[in-house]
């Protein structure tokens, strides 16, 4: 089996993941109001809108088909299937930024990271975690879930996810959210200063 091609931009390209109910709706929309420089990139998805969902901002809604025809053209970075609905990253959102040297940041699946990873080995992943499980089931309580059956799935889905963290370059604990979005920045901005990724600027000075 050939290898797959691998996917390089010059701009930077930052992966965002973590099990539900680590706050990472809540850490990327302080991200990228803090940080002007950084793109959303906005995911695809077969799910039907929830309330307040606005198509093209929260996601791009599509129905199944359209959606496998983008897949089977190769016109998503990655994507997967997740409690039965697909979601995906169509490479529209994100080619013209990265080429123009903007930095882009996906929150995407877990799966869908490692496919990142695989196709853009210089893309920055950031895996955030719970402090604790027990920290987590809590989060999920405090979003409604009661039901029993609904609340260990979660919680077992969430621990096999854990174990993905090493995969990634980065993990950040969400004990506090100020200083985990902080922390993010900080990784975000140290990446920026990367020799590998300023080696244009250095050239002409040196």
């Amino acid at each position: 089996m050939m290898p797959e091609k691998t996917y390089t931009k010059k701009g930077m390209l930052i992966v965002l993941s973590g099990p539900s109910g680590t706050g990472k709706d809540t850490i990327l929309k302080k991200i990228v109001s803090k940080d002007q420089a950084l793109n959303l990139s906005v995911s695809a998805t077969t799910r039907h809108p929830r309330e307040g969902e606005t198509n093209g901002k929260d996601y791009h809604f599509m129905d199944e088909k359209t959606f496998l025809n983008m897949a089977k053209d190769g016109n998503f970075l990655e994507y997967v299937k997740y409690c039965g609905n697909y979601y995906g990253t169509p490479l529209s959102a994100i080619d013209g930024l990265l080429d123009k040297e903007e930095d882009v940041i996906l929150e995407i699946e877990i799966d869908g990271g490692c496919q990142v990873k695989k196709r853009c080995p210089e893309s920055v992943s950031i895996f955030v975690v719970p402090p604790s499980i027990d920290v987590l089931k809590q989060r999920i309580l405090n979003r409604g879930i009661s039901n029993v059956n609904n609340m260990e799935d979660r919680l077992k889905t969430a621990e096999k996810e854990l174990k993905f963290a090493h995969k990634y370059d980065y993990i950040v604990v969400n004990d506090d959210l100020e200083k985990c979005v902080s922390n993010i920045l900080s990784i975000i901005n140290s990446e920026r200063m990367k020799s590998s990724r300023v080696k244009c600027i250095t050239n002409e000075v040196f």
